[in-house]
């Protein structure tokens, strides 16, 4: 093992940088005041690093009626990531800015750009500001690529992928990915792909061409033209499916069937979910109520519904990341009041006097309103 050690003359050369560095900043400051010297860069150097990392739209291509892919260029802060992963990405919609999280639809690209395929739903002020009113040279704010839903290593020789409506994206990911390789890795692929109709079928026609060139075989399933998927003929369409290493990304509903099916079966299911499973508006307790904020906000919230959208949609800006209870990033602490956890229908109840000083921190992101509430923010 070796050390480094450092001279008295070197150590005094670098106090002396690091104060000449600090007096040209201040000079810098001072001379865009009110500004300071970060907010001149962000407008002419935005992507470099050192900064909180954000992205350039470079491109909106519209996929279908009410989605698109939208490709966007990294700050230098970038890490990269592993097809299959999300981002969160952080758009400013009517002054607020809004944090959602979306698949990453590629693998590394050349041009080191990344790509996010988005589906427009109804009131969903994000995903429809940037498939209908994104336009390329935006600014995008984005955390570093999460999420553990990719293939392993060794990649199984036979996988089977359910995917279904805008579920494809991560599983698209990891198809251009294989696809992509000077030498594609030799596997045997069975996708299940689900939609309500085939004008709403994300990547259609790049799954087509896939299939027909014998990379996949392709099982499309149309709701208006085939009924409803019926789990019971999942092993008469993929007769070897307890052999597949299995992945599937899609609504909660078609999910949590496929883990009952897996599940009575003793197999193994790799699943993906965008939101987490919630009960029912009419579960037991959580009635809603009203949700404090310390600048003197207060938001009306139903029992149903998380409080980060409750705020949201009343102009608070809210501290947030997955939205599915998983990364903690919308934690807040609570004062006084009552939530319930939308998973599970567990109340948690600050009461002045009784909790921590600093309060009780809840997930606002799986949490509503049991009653009046007032949150640390």
């Amino acid at each position: 093992m070796s050390s480094t050690s450092f001279s008295a003359p070197f150590l005094v050369r670098s106090a002396q940088r690091g104060r000449l560095r600090r007096r040209l900043r201040a000079v810098a400051d001072a001379a865009v005041t009110p500004l300071s010297i970060d907010d001149v860069l962000d407008s002419f150097h935005p992507l470099r690093s050192g900064t909180d990392l954000r992205g350039k739209i470079v491109s909106v291509e519209p996929e279908t009626a009410d989605a698109a892919t939208i490709v966007i260029k990294p700050g230098r802060d970038w890490f990269g990531h592993e097809p299959g992963q999300y981002v969160q990405v952080g758009v400013d919609v009517d002054g607020v800015r809004l944090w959602r999280c979306y698949s990453l639809t590629h693998g590394p690209r050349a041009d080191g750009n990344i790509s996010i395929t988005v589906k427009a739903i109804p009131g969903g002020v994000v995903s429809h500001h940037l498939v209908h009113e994104a336009r390329p040279g935006q600014l995008v704010h984005l955390q570093q690529a999460a999420g553990d839903f990719v293939l392993p290593m060794p990649i199984p020789q036979q996988l089977l992928m359910v995917t279904a409506g805008s579920g494809i994206t991560p599983v698209i990911g990891m198809l251009r990915n294989l696809f992509s390789k000077a030498h594609r890795p030799d596997v045997d692929i069975t996708l299940v792909h689900v939609n309500q109709a085939e004008p709403h079928s994300i990547f259609k026609d790049e799954l087509r061409a896939h299939a027909a060139a014998g990379h996949l075989r392709l099982i499309e399933h149309f709701d208006d033209r085939d009924g409803l998927l019926d789990l019971a003929r999942l092993e008469s369409l993929v007769p070897d499916i307890g052999l597949r290493a299995a992945y599937a990304c899609g609504p909660s509903g078609l999910l949590d069937a496929l883990e009952e099916w897996y599940d009575e079966r003793g197999l193994s299911l790799n699943t993906e979910r965008f939101r987490p499973a919630l009960l029912a508006p009419d579960g037991a307790a959580g009635e809603g109520g009203t949700v404090a904020f310390a600048d003197g906000t207060v938001v009306d919230a139903d029992g149903a519904t998380p409080i980060l959208d409750a705020a949201e949609s009343a102009g608070v800006l809210m501290p947030s990341g997955c939205r599915m209870g998983i990364c903690m990033g919308c934690v807040l602490p609570m004062k006084e009041g009552a939530v319930r956890d939308l998973r599970n229908g567990e109340i948690t109840v600050a009461v002045p006097g009784e909790t921590a000083p600093g309060g009780v921190k809840i997930q606002t992101c799986i949490s509503a309103a049991a009653g009046d509430c007032h949150l640390d923010h």
